[in-house]
Order: C-alpha cells, then sequence, then structure tokens
C-alpha cells in the first residue's frame, strides 16, 4: 500500500512538473508579434516620399563639388559628405544638368557644364545597388534599427524603388543628345581620391523638354 502511494505521489509530481514545463501561446499573440517584424519596404517607401524626395533641392551641384574637391578636399568633404563611419569612403548627393551622349547597356554618359566647368559623368541605368542612396543624404541614424539586418534591408527596398519607379521610364525615352536633369548618389573615396569619370547612382530623372 505505502509502495503504491509513494507511486501515484511520485507520477502526480511528474504531471505536475510537466505540465509547468510547457507553455503555450495562443495563436493571435504569436501573428500579433510577428506584425510586429521590421517591415523595411513600408518605411524605405515613407523615407523615399517624405524625407529623401524634400531633401533633393538641397543636392551640392556636381560641378561646383568636384572644383571644391580639387582645390580644398578637406572642405568639400566636410561640408558634403555623409557616411556611417569613420572610413575613407563617403557619399555625396549631388545633381546638376547636362547632355546624354552616349546610351550604353549599363549606364548613360553625360556631359554636365556650368558657368566655370564642365564634367565627364555615367548615371547607372542597370546595376542599383549597395548603400550610396540610403546613406548620401545622411537622413537615416543607424539606431533607429534594431538590427544591421534591418538597416541593410532598407537600402535594398530603397534601391527597388530606384530601379522599379525611376529607370524604367527614363530609360525608354532618353536619347542621345537629349539634356537630362539628374539627382543622386556618388561614392569618393577620401584617402584615394578620383574626379574623373564618375557614376552616379540616381535618385531622380528628368528630361529637359525643349520649349
Amino acid at each position: 500500500m505505502k509502495k503504491t502511494l509513494k507511486y501515484i505521489l511520485g507520477l502526480a509530481a511528474l504531471v505536475f512538473v510537466a505540465y509547468n514545463s510547457v507553455y503555450f501561446k495562443k495563436l493571435d499573440a504569436v501573428r500579433a508579434s510577428a506584425h510586429k517584424q521590421f517591415d523595411a519596404s513600408a518605411y524605405a517607401r515613407k523615407y523615399y516620399d517624405t524625407r529623401l524626395k524634400p531633401a533633393l533641392k538641397n543636392a551640392v551641384e556636381i560641378n561646383q563639388l568636384l572644383a571644391l574637391a580639387r582645390v580644398d578636399k578637406e572642405a568639400a568633404f566636410n561640408r558634403h559628405s555623409h557616411a556611417l563611419g569613420i572610413g575613407n569612403i563617403r557619399y555625396f548627393l549631388v545633381q546638376g544638368t547636362g547632355e546624354i551622349t552616349g546610351i550604353n547597356e549599363n549606364d548613360v554618359a553625360v556631359i554636365s557644364k556650368n558657368d566655370s566647368t564642365q564634367s565627364a559623368l555615367k548615371i547607372a541605368t542597370e546595376f542599383v545597388f549597395g548603400n550610396a542612396i540610403r546613406d548620401a543624404s545622411g537622413l537615416i541614424n543607424l539606431n533607429e534599427f534594431s538590427s544591421t539586418a534591418d538597416f541593410n534591408n532598407v537600402s535594398a527596398e530603397v534601391n527597388k524603388i530606384v530601379r522599379n519607379e525611376v529607370l524604367p521610364a527614363f530609360k525608354s525615352t532618353a536619347k542621345k543628345g537629349d539634356r537630362v536633369h539628374f539627382v543622386g548618389a556618388i561614392e569618393l573615396n577620401r584617402q584615394h581620391l578620383k574626379l574623373d569619370d564618375l557614376e552616379i547612382i540616381p535618385v531622380a530623372l528628368n528630361l529637359i523638354k525643349d520649349k
């Protein structure tokens, strides 16, 4: 009898421990938690429409930037560049107007002029990747994000907006001899500065129609 009682008590204790070791979540709670996950696409959409687009008017004119960089590199970088780290790679938000001199497989060649100088540039039309657009404006802070994966996903989504919404119309209508106003991002290395044959990752492209 005593053995039977001990057996019953032991079994009851085991069942009690097992029951309290298992944790069940309601399905609604699981779904709600999933909905709280970071939505990079929504963030990128809002950033592009409400923060980046209004900032485009403040982009530095490309020829002015390059002229300054040739005579005072530090001033050019300190006034106009942005980056997350303290390395030599920096990003600039630039704008300009130029004549299309060539339509290539992966880019469009442009000669951009102002009152004092001109520059030969390439506008990327095929490979819009990387962090240049995200970082050039200086409007996004890494501390806003809980993980670097979320931060990098924003970059991918912003680039996707450009590929899907900016480039198709431009590529389908642009031709040699047209004039275009562009706003975009460029990457420069402070330590190994190269100012020739720069590639612009576009944010906005508008062909200028003759009146």
